[in-house]
């Protein structure tokens, strides 16, 4: 990879690096019901998709025995999906779709809290790849299982009764990712029955005011919106958002920013508003 802590990578390097016989590809794109209902994402990648690139859908990669949308999987579950997509130990993994990096920071976290350590994502996506004259295949590509060992890094992910913990300690800082309005308590929850409102003392960095372009703003950038909501640097850090998705790309770019005391809240908001004896602040 890049020499560099960076996780992204761009279409030129990739182009460069696409028949590395240890490198692997994955096409994470996905879109919700409540922004694009008439879109399939799988389609999209059937019609079209770097070469090479497997699909991951973090609807079905997801554990089966939870009303909660997409969480993280077992182990073994997660090892035997990985086996099936042709991803193995020793493999250098790159991840992008096609929607402003939605699921492939989700992707990225997921894969580096099941211990693989060279996982980067295409910054700029797919559209990016188009624009740099990338290749595309319809084809689906040629898998062959590979032995997949799991290491699950815990560091990098926390539970409910986790972030209640750190909400009474006091010692974690907690940034969610959603819209303001959603975190402020004065707009409405897309999913039926969740109440808005935030967690006592979470900040909010919505997503979009870290993206630009369907990509991640530079590190001095991100750097200044992180602060400006009152982000301590070098602090633990929880990320939370809707349901875990959003949440990743707000450890990608504290990533970006070098920062290594950063978890991902798995269930996030719609865990943490269906439980009423959970405390909710808003200014509604």
């Amino acid at each position: 990879m890049p020499q560099t802590e960076s996780a992204l990578v761009s279409a030129e390097w990739l182009k460069a690096h696409l028949s590395d016989p240890d490198l692997r590809l994955i096409e994470a794109t996905w879109y919700p019901d409540w922004i694009s209902r008439d879109r399939s994402a799988r389609q999209e990648y059937a019609d079209g998709h770097i070469p090479g690139a497997a699909f991951f859908d973090i609807d079905d990669i997801a554990d089966p025995d939870t009303d909660l949308p997409h969480m993280l999987p077992s182990a073994v579950m997660f090892s035997s999906r990985l086996r099936k997509m042709g991803i193995g130990d020793g493999h250098r993994i790159v991840v992008y779709d096609r929607n402003g990096l939605m699921a492939a920071a989700r992707v990225w976290w997921m894969l580096r809290t099941m211990g693989h350590s060279e996982v980067h994502v295409l910054d700029g996506g797919w559209q990016d790849w188009l624009a740099s004259g990338g290749e595309i295949e319809d084809l689906p590509p040629i898998l062959s299982e590979r032995h997949h060992t799991v290491r699950v890094n815990a560091e990098l992910l926390r539970t409910l009764e986790q972030v209640r913990q750190d909400i009474a300690g006091g010692e974690v800082q907690i940034v969610d990712a959603r819209p303001s309005g959603r975190f402020n308590g004065t707009a409405p929850e897309p999913r039926d029955g969740i109440r808005s409102g935030h967690m006592p003392g979470a900040i909010n960095v919505p997503t979009s005011d870290i993206m630009l372009d369907g990509r991640l703003k530079r590190a001095d950038a991100l750097r200044r919106v992180f602060t400006a909501a009152g982000w301590t640097p070098g602090k633990r850090t929880v990320t939370s958002c809707g349901s875990g998705v959003t949440a990743a790309i707000l450890a990608l770019a504290l990533h970006e920013l070098g920062e290594d005391k950063v978890s991902v809240y798995d269930g996030s908001w719609a865990e943490w508003a269906s439980h009423p004896d959970n405390p909710i602040e808003s200014s509604a």
